[in-house]
C-alpha cells in the first residue's frame, strides 16, 4: 500500500521544526502528488486506519473550483512521510534548502477531498497544477491518529463518531460502543455507523451509542467490571430486546424502537434493571435479565402509535419510567 515503484525527488524543499518534529514544505505536480499519498481508511485491517471514505460529492465541488483558473487557491495538504523521505541540502550554507528523496509513500492526513478533486480535475482537463504540501519526517501511527483527531474536532471536521473510535483504545465507552458496532453477533452491527453518517438502514451513529452506553451504566455497581465484561451485559441486554422485537428492530421507518429517544429510555430504564440482575460479587444473572425484557412485549413500537411524538431528553426520562413500570411492576 505504502511502497512506490520507483524512486520519486522533490525539489526545492524547506526543512525546518515545528515543536520539535522535523517537517518538510514544498510542492509536488498533481499526478506526482496523487502516486507518492496513500490513506489510511478507518477499516484498515492493522487497527491504524483513520479516514473516512471519500465523499464523492465534497471532491467534485473541488474541482468545479479548480476549474476557476488562478483565483482558485487552496491550503497545503498534510502528510506523513513516516521516515520514507530523505533531505539532502544543496549545499552546506543552506543547510534547510535542498532535495527529498522518497523511497515509499506518505500517508495523506488532511487534505483527502482536494486531493480527489484534483485528480478529476487533471484527468478532465488533462493539465497538471502543483499542490503545495507540509509533510513530517516521521510520526509514529499513535501520533498521527492524534494528531488527525485534535485537527479534525478542534474545527468542523471528522464528527463525534469517528473521534470516538478512534480513541477506542483510550476510552471504556467508546471502545465498548465499537465493539457494538463492529461484532457480529450484536444487534447494532447491521444499524451502525462508525464514521457518523447515517446511510439507508445504518442510522445509528457511534456517538449515539457512546452516551446511551453512558445511561445503561450509570450504576455505581458497574464500576468495576472490565470493558468486556460491560461489552457483555450490553450485548445481551440490547440483544434480548432484539429477540423481541425482532420485526421491529430491523424496521427503523415503521417503528420507533432504534430511534435515539428509544434507545436512551431502554438504556436508562436498563441501568434501573441491571442492578436487580447482578450480585454483590459482580455476577450478572442473564435469565433473571431475560425474563424482565420479556415482560416488554406489549409495547406498541409503532411510529404512528403512542410514542409517535415522543422527543428529546425529557421524552428519553419519560418513556423509560414506563419501561422500569412494566419490567418491574412491583418495584
Amino acid at each position: 500500500m505504502n511502497n512506490l515503484p520507483t524512486t520519486i525527488v522533490i525539489e526545492n524543499v524547506l526543512q525546518y521544526k515545528m515543536r520539535g518534529k522535523v517537517a518538510y514544505q514544498s510542492y509536488l505536480t498533481a499526478s506526482t502528488a496523487i502516486n507518492v499519498t496513500y490513506v489510511k481508511r478507518y477499516d484498515d485491517p492493522t487497527g491504524k486506519g483513520y479516514q473516512r471514505p471519500v465523499d464523492t460529492k465534497r471532491s467534485t465541488d473541488f474541482a468545479i473550483y479548480l476549474s476557476k483558473g488562478e483565483d482558485a487557491l487552496f491550503a497545503p495538504i498534510l502528510l506523513n512521510a513516516a521516515g520514507n523521505w530523505e533531505f539532502s541540502s544543496y549545499d552546506n550554507m543552506r543547510t534547510n534548502y535542498g532535495r527529498l528523496v522518497c523511497k515509499g509513500k506518505a500517508s495523506l492526513m488532511d487534505g483527502q477531498h482536494r486531493l480527489g478533486g484534483i485528480e478529476r480535475y487533471i484527468k478532465e482537463t488533462n493539465t497538471e497544477i502543483n499542490v503545495p504540501f507540509l509533510a513530517f519526517h516521521y510520526l509514529d501511527e499513535d501520533e498521527e491518529i492524534h494528531f488527525f483527531d485534535t485537527i479534525n474536532t478542534k474545527a468542523k471536521g471528522i464528527g463525534t463518531s469517528l473521534s470516538k473510535y478512534l480513541r477506542r483504545n483510550d476510552d471504556d465507552f467508546s471502545w465498548i460502543a465499537t465493539e457494538l458496532v463492529t461484532r457480529p453477533e450484536s444487534p447494532f452491527h447491521n444499524i451502525g455507523s462508525i464514521i457518523g453518517k447515517r446511510t439507508r438502514g445504518r442510522h445509528v451513529t457511534l456517538q449515539n451509542l457512546y452516551r446511551t452506553l453512558k445511561h445503561l451504566f450509570k450504576e455505581q455497581k458497574f464500576l468495576g467490571m472490565t470493558n468486556e465484561e460491560k461489552y457483555q451485559v450490553a450485548l445481551n441486554y440490547y440483544r434480548y430486546i432484539k429477540d423481541v422485537f425482532a420485526k421491529e428492530w430491523m424496521n427503523y421507518g415503521d417503528y420507533r424502537i432504534t430511534h435515539i429517544v428509544c434507545l436512551d429510555a431502554l438504556s436508562i430504564a436498563g441501568a434501573k434493571i441491571l442492578t436487580k440482575c447482578v450480585n454483590d460479587r459482580g455476577r450478572m444473572n442473564y435469565d433473571l435479565m431475560h425474563k424482565y425484557v420479556n415482560r416488554l412485549t406489549s409495547l406498541n413500537w409503532s411510529s404512528e402509535g403512542p410514542l409517535k411524538y415522543i422527543k428529546g431528553v425529557s421524552g428519553s426520562k419519560s418513556l423509560a419510567i414506563d419501561l422500569i413500570d412494566l419490567m418491574l411492576p412491583s418495584s
